[in-house]
């Protein structure tokens, strides 16, 4: 993880009023937009690993696609190193600098191509090699950077381990040398015992290369275990932001709490002691989302305000951003 940096430097990455609506086909010629992010703004200084947690649909893996511009955004900016990505041209240049490693081994690896050519295809999209030579040598070279061995090198995805296929989607994301990975749930679909391996393979990973990651997750454990800041995200929205250990000790929003309070813990007694917060209600289709606070019809703090108003996003504490009306007053 990095080091305590200093907050006025440029954040490597800024992400300002982000938007992602998908029109979905309602009948009789008529669509309606699935808001699947909705107005989410933060950024990520270099060198730093954001964990970006929330519930399955809430938009966490739209928003990391978004970002990289495998989605069009509908609304909003993306900001790498001051510069806004706008052009082509510019998601091309971009794209050497910031890649992704998937969520699921077994799908997004080719099963016709090598090993050799699933790792190299970034370095013959980008033109990176001057001959078959070099090429050769920095695809064998990304191997060792994370574990796999030169004679896999002819082998095909299907003849690996889950957790071998991951190693190569990380081959094939440091292929281009790039400043930022985002990261989409690259461990859910591993063995317990493997993830381990991979997310401390991650952290070492980024200390050598200087990496910064956005690292999209719903097991809290992990994330708070490679994060330096933690961004909560509930029906589309962003609804907190802190540092890891702020976001785990003392949780300020109502659905952060609840989160929070379904970690397991190992400790039979500690557990025992902890109370765990149960959501009613189910959550909201994003097709049909609540006025107001998304979160309001399962919020047990929830007043007529919240059902009318949308909460503003606003830093309450020194780094610390929340959108709840009642934060300050529920955790006072």
């Amino acid at each position: 993880m990095s080091n305590e940096m200093n907050n006025q430097e440029q954040p490597l990455i800024e992400v300002k009023h982000l938007k992602q609506y998908f029109d979905i086909n309602t009948g009789f010629f008529q669509t309606k937009p699935l808001k699947a992010v909705d107005d989410i703004s933060f950024s990520i200084r270099e060198g730093e690993t954001l964990g970006l947690v929330g519930e399955s649909g809430c938009g966490k893996t739209t928003a990391g696609r978004s970002i990289l511009h495998l989605y069009k955004p509908t609304a909003g900016e993306i900001i790498y190193r001051g510069k806004k990505i706008a052009t082509k041209s510019d998601i091309r240049e971009f794209r050497k600098k910031a890649t992704m490693v998937f969520q699921d081994p077994y799908s997004s690896l080719d099963p016709r191509m090598t090993v050799a050519d699933i790792i190299g295809e970034p370095l013959d999209i980008h033109k990176m090699y001057s001959s078959q030579e070099e090429r050769r040598e920095r695809i064998l070279s990304l191997m060792e950077h994370v574990g796999l061995n030169s004679e896999h090198a002819a082998r095909y995805a299907h003849e690996f381990s889950g957790g071998q296929r991951q190693r190569v989607g990380i081959a094939r994301a440091l292929a281009v040398r790039p400043d930022f990975i985002v990261c989409d749930e690259p461990v859910s679909a591993l063995d317990v015992s493997i993830q381990a391996q991979v997310i401390n393979m991650f952290d070492e990973l980024q200390e050598k290369m200087n990496l910064t990651y956005l690292f999209i997750a719903h097991d809290l454990l992990v994330v708070r275990h490679i994060s330096d800041r933690i961004a909560v995200m509930y029906l589309g929205h962003m609804v907190e932001l802190a540092d890891a250990d702020a976001i785990y000790e003392r949780p300020l929003h109502p659905y952060t709490k609840a989160l929070i309070s379904a970690v397991p813990v190992p400790d039979p007694k500690v557990a025992k002691a902890n109370k765990r917060i149960s959501l009613t209600g189910e959550i909201p289709s994003p097709l049909n989302t609540p006025s107001g606070c998304p979160f309001h019809t399962r919020c047990p703090y929830a007043t007529d305000l919240c059902k009318e108003a949308v909460p503003v996003f606003e830093e309450i504490e020194k780094g610390r951003f929340v959108a709840c009306h009642r934060a300050k007053e529920i955790n006072s």
